[in-house]
């Protein structure tokens, strides 16, 4: 058998709420009492409310680990869709980027440089937009 202070120590680290939180703290005080006034027979039922504080504390714990487990995956599926939204702005933006800037690009990514600021372009990430007109212009006759 392990002292009732480990117990109540374990007990502490978690966070228990309302009525829950009243019947460790009753559950621990009657473990007390037991213990400063031990016999053969209350061994027993120590034992007994030992196990009921320890189920207490394991569903608290498997109620705060599912709850958890939601925020994660919830968590998941917002990387998964801007991810995707990611991957879709990208194809886009090779599409509508012309060779030269796609060869000036592949350059700064070997190279490991930062990109070259532009001077007619304005401040801020390129639009999809701003990429389609350097390319119309740059590109044979217009439709």
């Amino acid at each position: 058998m392990f002292p009732l202070r480990d117990v109540s120590m374990r007990v502490q680290g978690i966070r228990l709420q309302g009525h829950d939180e009243m019947a460790v703290k009753l559950l621990c005080w009657e473990l007390e009492q037991h213990l400063n006034s031990s016999s053969g027979a209350s061994v027993v039922a120590i034992d007994n409310k030992i196990e009921q504080a320890m189920d207490l504390v394991k569903s608290h714990l498997m109620y705060a680990v599912r709850e958890e487990v939601e925020v994660l995956k919830e968590q998941i599926k917002e990387l998964i869709e801007r991810n995707s939204q990611l991957e879709q702005e990208n194809t886009l933006l090779k599409t509508l980027a012309s060779p030269e800037q796609m060869a000036q690009f592949q350059a700064q990514v070997q190279t490991g440089s930062p990109p070259a600021p532009q001077t007619a372009a304005p401040s801020g990430p390129p639009s999809a937009a701003g990429l389609a007109q350097p390319a119309s212009h740059s590109a044979g006759p217009s439709a």
